[in-house]
């Protein structure tokens, strides 16, 4: 364990650090501009005929996806680390301008639990800069069972994080959100992740986008559950919980940058909903007949 006067001289140095990302983040861009929205995955044949063109294959559904959307959250990182080739792969099928946003490896968050994780962390940082300037912010996405009583763990762990690599934090109980983890992830300059999902009250995570912690934002719309197995189709009428949201993000991407991804589950078919809150926020949705239009001249 660190002693507590080196921890403060850490975080003062890294306070310093998020201060020049908050400088290189500061620009002139239109807040609708200083919002990225896309869905948590492209790999899904549902997709095919309501989003993606009729007949479209496997192979080009990430090329035909960044023609709608300039944003992605990677759900296969989860897993495993990705192997260099692959992660250049993504990079060589999408537009200079498009970010992908990993998920850091389920064996360091739920299987070694934060404790002698630096090795196998080194490897996944290693393949994710492949990504050069494509790389948005890694998420840690901490496991149903991750409780406080871990927290020297994740500190620990926490201070390790590499300064060139933004990252987002996502917690499944309540017993995280207090001010000693804001104020940690403030030292750190790491985002909370703001989740709209079953774990945390709506009203909570919308009262905590008044107090970013990094100089990103990052938020995800799961839903209730898990039920929804057809991702062809948006099923439940999700407009209000997208209203209260579009609400608060113009003045979130007023300070910070704003990274926002959709998972089907929250209510069928992701695509939907993204050019619904694209509408909401003053951006310009893309309709699908536009995708088969542009396949048209590749």
């Amino acid at each position: 364990m660190r002693s507590a006067p080196v921890r403060r001289k850490l975080r003062r140095s890294v306070r310093h650090r998020d201060g020049e990302r908050r400088r290189d983040d500061a620009s002139d861009q239109p807040v609708t501009e200083r919002i990225r929205l896309g869905a948590q995955g492209w790999n899904y044949p549902a997709w095919v005929g309501p989003f993606y063109p009729p007949r479209t294959r496997a192979a080009d559904f990430l090329t035909t996806y960044a023609r709608a959307f300039d944003t992605v959250e990677v759900d296969s990182t989860f897993y495993a680390v990705p192997a260099a080739k692959t992660v250049r792969g993504w990079a060589e099928r999408t537009p200079d301008d498009f970010v992908f946003s990993l998920k850091l490896p389920q064996e360091i968050t739920h299987e070694l639990r934060f404790v002698e994780a630096r090795a196998v962390a080194e490897r996944f940082y290693d393949a994710a800069r492949e990504l050069g300037p494509k790389l948005g912010p890694v998420l840690i996405q901490c496991g149903p069972d991750f409780a406080p009583t871990e927290r020297d763990a994740l500190e620990e762990f926490l201070f390790t994080l590499p300064a060139d690599i933004r990252f987002a934090i996502e917690f499944r109980q309540k017993g995280w959100i207090n001010e000693e983890t804001h104020a940690l992830l403030a030292a750190r300059g790491v985002a909370l992740a703001l989740v709209d999902a079953r774990w945390i009250p709506r009203k909570w995570m919308l009262k905590l986008a008044e107090r970013p912690t990094a100089s990103h934002a990052y938020l995800r719309w799961m839903g209730p559950d898990r039920s929804i197995t057809d991702y062809s189709h948006v099923q439940v009428d999700r407009t209000a919980e997208l209203e209260a949201w579009a609400a608060i993000i113009p003045s979130l991407a007023k300070s910070v940058k704003v990274y926002g991804y959709v998972n089907n589950h929250f209510s069928g078919h992701s695509p939907a909903n993204l050019r619904t809150l694209q509408a909401m926020l003053g951006q310009t949705p893309k309709d699908p007949a536009q995708l088969l239009e542009q396949l048209g001249l590749f």
